[in-house]
């Protein structure tokens, strides 16, 4: 169907490029190309509140790092109404790809070296959501790279699980993060940045139509839930995002440095696993 005005000048308020293209994507077309080769970790510590989680009596609210700049005023977040959501929910994978790929709504595409989509399987059964690229990712274009990658790699082969994007799909996840841009030195994500990043999230989550969604980090658990929340209060028990079960678990960046809370994490995978499986509650 073309597109209408408002449609256009919707996109065109969230600093996006119309993409005409009206092609209908087959199961078998995957989103994204799995990297072969990783890069090595590089010898320095994070500086992402994420790869810190905070524990449950200490919750600590996002701040910018010292020393980055806070968005233009230009790039101010304006709230996104029906129309600007409805003119991202009619994209088609190569569509959606191509705008995150051109999107200039916030201050971040001045400092990325490309954008992060996501990668996996586009109807995979399993769908994991994290936060923002980090220094590798916007190297490689690839969400969970690195020794974050490789853990969560782990975790999920313990499940039979992997992100190749052939294959039987209730054996697949698709990765993708609330940001499609790596903020500048790792620092925690802002408001009218997720607020802009947000309808591409929610496209993706319903072109892959999940059965179940992990949501990885404190900022991946505000994106889904709108909640303040920590995580060690919302693991354990079972979420809904739009009718989709959920369930809440720590990033793989703060288990390496955070060991007894890997068995912690393997618990909420159990409990996701169980939901597949359909076993009770």
């Amino acid at each position: 169907m073309p597109w209408n005005e408002r449609q256009r000048a919707m996109l065109r308020e969230m600093g996006l490029r119309v993409w005409t293209s009206a092609v209908a994507v087959p199961a078998s077309a995957a989103p994204g190309a799995r990297t072969s080769a990783r890069a090595p970790e590089p010898a320095r510590q994070p500086t992402r509140t994420e790869a810190r989680e905070p524990s449950p009596e200490s919750p600590r609210a996002a701040s910018p790092e010292p020393g980055v700049p806070a968005p233009a005023a230009g790039h101010a977040a304006a709230p996104l109404d029906a129309g600007a959501l409805e003119a991202v929910a009619r994209l088609d994978w190569p569509g959606l790809r191509q705008t995150v790929a051109d999107c200039q709504a916030c201050r971040l595409c001045e400092s990325r070296k490309q954008t992060v989509f996501g990668v996996g399987h586009p109807r995979a059964h399993w769908m994991i959501v994290g936060e923002a690229p980090g220094a590798q990712e916007d190297e490689q274009g690839e969400p969970f790279v690195g020794a974050a990658g490789q853990l969560l790699d782990a975790m999920l082969r313990a499940l039979g699980l992997d992100r190749t994007d052939e294959g039987d799909p209730a054996s697949r996840v698709f990765i993708a993060n609330t940001l499609k841009c790596r903020p500048p030195g790792n620092r925690n994500p802002q408001p009218d940045e997720m607020q802009r990043c947000e309808p591409f999230l929610v496209r993706q989550i319903q072109l892959v139509q999940p059965r179940i969604i992990l949501a990885m980090g404190r900022f991946a658990v505000q994106a889904l839930l709108r909640t303040n929340e920590p995580i060690g209060r919302l693991r354990g028990r079972v979420h809904r995002y739009q009718d989709v079960p959920l369930v809440v678990t720590y990033h793989p960046a703060y288990l390496l440095r955070n060991l007894p809370d890997k068995a912690r994490a393997w618990e909420d995978l159990c409990l996701a696993a169980d939901l597949m499986d359909g076993e009770p509650r």
